[in-house]
C-alpha cells in the first residue's frame, strides 16, 4: 500500500451508446482463421463444475451455491402440482430443482457493469441514469456477444517452473514478456489472454484457491490493455494480484479492466489442462448466460489447439 491507482472511467471510442467495449475489437476474419485451424482432436473444457459446498467468493455477504430438488417423482404422485393425475405421475418420472447463488460463482465472467468509479461504469453510465431497483440497464452480461478468438495462454507459473505461484504474487510486465517470448508468440488485436497462476490445481481445496491471489499487477493490466485485447481472464478469483497495492482502490485491476478498458474478465478457469500439453495459443470458443443487466454469468469457455498456419 501507499501507491495511488487512479483509476478513471473511460469513454468509449466506438461511441456514447457503446456497451461492448474491448469486444468491438472482435474480427470476423481472426475468427475464420481460428476456426479453420483449430485442431478438433481433443477439446479442452476450460470450466468448473457447480456442487453444493463448492468454494466461493462469500467475503462481502454473498451466498454460496445452492441447487433445491422442486420437483420428484415420488413427490409428484403426492402432491399432484402439475395436475396429471395420481396413474399419469406414477408412469412419469417427473424431476425439476432450482439453483440459487451469486453471479460471480465458479467459473464467470465479469460484465463492464461489474466496477465503476464515483458512480459511473464504462462509457460514463451513471448509475442515477441507468441503475434500476433490480439491475443496470447498461452494460449487463445480456450485452456480451459470443467470444470465437484467438485465445493466448500465458503460463506464469510454468515460467517459474512452480506447481503454483506464491500467495499474493504480482505478475509483471516482464513475466508476461517473458512468458509470451518462451512460448514464441505476440499478442495481437481481439485476442484473450489466458493467465495460469497455478491454483487451479488444487481445486477444490477452497483454502488453497481462494484469498491472496498471486495475479496481474495493475501495471501488467495497463499494458496488456495497450495491446488492444478483447478479454482477460485467469485461474483464480479476480484475475489481479490481491490484496490490493494501491491505497485508494481495492480492486485496481477490475476497474482499469472494466471501467476504464472496457475488458471483461474471466475467472475460475481451469487451464491445467491446457498447460499440461503445452499448447500456448487455441481457438477460443465461450458466451455467458443472457443474464440480462447482471454484472456477470456462469461461462463455459472451450479451446482446441490452433495448428500451424499454412
Amino acid at each position: 500500500m501507499g501507491k495511488r491507482a487512479d483509476v478513471k472511467v473511460a469513454n468509449s471510442p466506438w461511441g456514447p451508446d457503446d456497451e461492448l467495449g474491448a469486444l468491438n475489437l472482435l474480427d470476423p476474419s481472426v475468427r475464420a482463421d481460428v476456426l479453420q485451424r483449430a485442431d478438433p482432436a481433443r477439446v479442452y473444457d476450460l470450466s468448473i463444475d457447480y456442487f453444493v459446498g463448492m468454494p466461493s467468493f462469500q467475503g462481502a455477504g454473498d451466498p454460496s451455491y445452492q441447487i433445491f430438488m422442486s420437483h420428484t417423482p415420488q413427490g409428484t404422485v403426492v402432491d399432484n402440482l402439475n395436475g396429471a393425475g395420481s396413474s399419469v405421475n406414477k408412469h412419469v418420472c417427473y424431476s425439476g430443482d432450482v439453483v440459487f447463488m451469486y453471479t460471480h460463482t465458479g467459473t464467470h465472467i465479469d460484465a463492464l457493469n461489474h466496477f465503476g468509479v464515483d458512480g459511473e461504469i464504462y462509457n460514463k453510465f451513471k448509475s442515477e441514469d441507468h441503475l434500476g431497483s433490480r439491475a443496470w440497464t447498461k452494460g449487463g452480461a445480456e450485452t456480451i456477444p459470443p467470444i470465437i478468438t484467438r485465445g493466448v495462454l500465458l503460463d506464469i507459473a510454468g515460467l517459474k517452473k512452480v506447481d503454483c505461484l506464491p500467495d499474493s504474487y504480482a505478475i509483471t510486465v516482464a513475466d508476461i514478456e517473458e512468458a509470451l517470448e518462451q512460448a514464441g508468440l505476440t499478442l495481437q488485436p481481439g485476442d484473450v489472454p489466458f493467465v495460469r497462476t497455478g491454483r487451479m490445481r488444487y481445486w477444490p481445496d477452497g483454502t488453497k484457491t481462494l484469498g491472496s491471489p498471486p495475479g496481474l499487477s495493475l501495471e501488467a493490466a495497463r499494458w496488456l490493455t495497450s495491446l488492444d485485447i478483447s478479454a482477460i481472464g485467469s485461474d483464480q478469483e479476480c484475475v489481479e494480484v490481491g490484496p490490493s497495492e494501491h491505497e485508494d482502490n481495492w480492486l485496481p485491476g477490475h476497474t482499469h479492466f472494466l471501467a476504464h478498458a472496457g475488458v471483461p474478465m474471466v475467472e475460475l478457469l481451469n487451464l491445467e489442462e491446457l498447460a499440461a500439453d503445452g499448447v500456448d495459443e487455441f481457438c477460443l470458443i465461450a458466451a455467458p448466460i443472457r443474464l440480462r443487466g447482471a454484472t456477470g454469468a456462469p461461462m463455459r469457455p472451450l479451446a482446441m489447439a490452433l495448428r500451424p498456419k499454412a
